[in-house]
């Protein structure tokens, strides 16, 4: 393969990456950390001390630190430098979202307004727009909104009914219809809408807030996020002049599904943000209560809870980072020139449509598990509202159905590879027919391999080919839905896996005090990712794959998933000693 080159969305499953640099958050520049130590300060300083406050719904206070936020520059990251922004890469834009993290509703709501309420305007607006209203968005004069999901429609958007018809005297559109849990609706001055031209064509469009016909519904009742606005938006007979349309009649779903794109990976990287914050919660916690005459740090279950949580956060940071490397490498290969930028920058980014949902899926679940293991620690204190583990509970739930669905993303996952795969984009199925023939694919990996980890990296091997031979043994059933979630499991772990190794890889050959623990965390990630991916390929097989032919191929996912290290409990411990000498993260 060749190394010079960006990889194809996808093709990690297809070869070798041990000697193919990863980006890591160890390789973030001097100008990103200072960037990352701005907004940090900002959020620890004057975020989480008026949290409280938000959490009361006080929008006016919200509105106050979206322009102060602005006012740092923390919604220039992603705008063009024309427009007065600063233009930065996407690891920067993903560390910014992470350092929102832990702040929970803010978080969501300054994601609202730098993300998917400006990035449609900054691809697909004409100049005009974006002379009219992306200074206003940029500086948070202006609050931004996305209004995309319906009451009836909302892991199918495409199946809107708001309507766009255009008026008698040719002069605007007229917009009727409801969209669902809209965020920022309370206080937004633009909303970006989706409707259909004549019920036919699904269209953006860009529309003020005073315009009549436009009304807000009530405030939803949420069981967290209660800092941000979340309602309707009513349109009746809404008059949008012919100049707002957002993009080309009837590509609207170019405009909502590249922004999403983007929008998962965003949403991944503020989830890791509030999973180290409500990690360090728990490793502080359990290092300060004492039950039988012990601190809870010393007990084996839960060593066990913070050496997972470690675990699980510093793969899910791997994965976030290399998926932002991926883009960045690939943007940066477009030339500048030309009216049709912004398309092949959109096509840039739709490459790694299955990587981004494969980050935004590993790390909501991260967030997940990481809140309840920290709430548990607390006991029943963590049931309270006075610990900060309440509130990172609550949040985090509704991060498994923001910017669709984990399991419409898990079923997306797999369905892109194979549509890449039947259009000739990805070498897929002669891959898959080497691995049906008996042969490893890729290529077994030596145990005498100088690179780090070379049993892990023969097991990573094994992996692929085990995604191989089961999407072959499946292929006649691709449709169901069953079979792409397990394929989607199965990519998704996998790409979890080899993003670890090869940030431990690259971190080890730098030598340091945190080999041991590193060494540690590859055993303790090893073992659990590839139990997870035995359990999914034990479901392909089931769902796919009839009997006599299911029996042989139970007894090659066992041998393909197998990894046993000896010394997991000693990794185990290790980690957690880790973590509570650093009170949180130790990566």
């Amino acid at each position: 393969m060749d190394l010079t080159r960006p990889l194809q969305g996808g093709e990690f499953l297809l070869a070798h990456n041990h000697d193919r640099k990863s980006f890591t958050p160890e390789d973030f520049s001097s100008e990103q950390r200072q960037i990352a130590a701005t907004t940090e300060s900002f959020m620890r300083d004057e975020i989480l001390p008026e949290l409280a406050v938000m959490e009361k719904q006080d929008f006016a206070l919200v509105v106050a630190k979206l322009r102060r936020a602005a006012e740092l520059g923390l919604f220039l990251v992603d705008i063009p430098e024309e427009y007065g922004g600063l233009e930065l890469d996407k690891v920067t834009s993903m560390l910014v979202a992470e350092k929102l993290g832990p702040s929970g509703s803010f978080a969501i709501t300054s994601s609202g307004q730098s993300g998917i309420a400006t990035l449609p305007l900054v691809y697909f607006g004409t100049p005009s727009q974006k002379q009219a209203y992306l200074e206003k968005l940029t500086s948070a004069e202006w609050i931004g909104a996305y209004c995309l999901t319906e009451p009836d429609c909302g892991s199918d958007p495409l199946s809107a009914r708001t309507t766009a018809t255009l008026s008698t005297d040719g002069s605007c559109y007229l917009l009727n219809g409801v969209k669902q849990f809209i965020t920022n609706a309370a206080f937004a001055d633009l909303f970006t809408v989706f409707a259909k031209i004549d019920g036919r064509q699904f269209s953006a469009f860009l529309v003020e807030r005073e315009t009549a016909g436009l009304s807000i519904g009530k405030e939803e009742q949420k069981m967290g996020l209660k800092g941000s606005s979340t309602a309707q938006v009513v349109l009746e007979n809404v008059r949008v002049p012919l100049a707002n349309l957002l993009g080309e009649a009837g590509k609207g779903h170019k405009i909502a599904f590249n922004v999403l794109n983007i929008g998962r990976l965003k949403l991944a990287a503020t989830v890791v943000g509030a999973a180290k914050a409500a990690f360090s919660e728990a490793a502080t916690y359990a290092g300060e209560r004492k039950q039988f005459g012990q601190q809870l740090q010393q007990f084996g279950a839960i060593q066990e809870k913070l050496a997972d949580m470690s675990c699980a956060l510093f793969t899910a940071e791997s994965l976030l980072y290399r998926t932002a490397g991926l883009l960045d490498e690939r943007i940066a290969t477009l030339e500048r020139s030309g009216d049709d930028y912004y398309a092949r920058y959109q096509k840039a980014i739709e490459e790694y449509a299955g990587e981004c949902a494969m980050a935004k899926v590993f790390c909501t679940n991260t967030l997940a598990m990481v809140a309840d293991e920290a709430l548990q620690i607390h006991g029943g204190y963590g049931y309270i509202q006075d610990y900060p583990v309440e509130r990172f509970y609550r949040d985090a739930r509704i991060n498994r159905i923001f910017e669709g669905t984990n399991e419409i993303n898990r079923m997306l996952i797999p369905t892109l590879l194979l549509r890449r795969a039947d259009s000739g984009q990805l070498d897929l199925w002669s891959q898959v027919r080497v691995a049906q023939q008996g042969h490893a694919t890729p290529a077994r990996v030596d145990r005498n391999h100088p690179a780090a980890f070379a049993v892990e990296a023969e097991l990573l091997a094994k992996l692929k080919r085990l995604f191989l031979l089961l999407l072959g043994a499946v292929e006649t059933k691709r449709e169901e839905q069953e079979i792409l979630l397990a394929l989607g499991d199965l990519a998704i772990d996998t790409f979890a896996l080899e993003s670890t190794l090869l940030r431990a890889s690259q971190m080890l050959q730098t030598g340091g005090p945190k080999s041991a623990p590193l060494r540690a965390l590859v055993q303790t990630a090893a073992f659990s990712l590839s139990g997870q991916i035995l359990s999914a390929a034990l479901r392909c097989a089931a769902y796919g794959v009839p009997e006599p032919q299911s029996g042989d191929l139970r007894q090659t996912i066992t041998e393909l998933t197998a990894y046993l290290p000896t010394d997991l409990l000693e990794a185990k411990r290790t980690l957690a000693a880790a973590a509570s000498d650093a009170g949180g993260y130790p990566f």
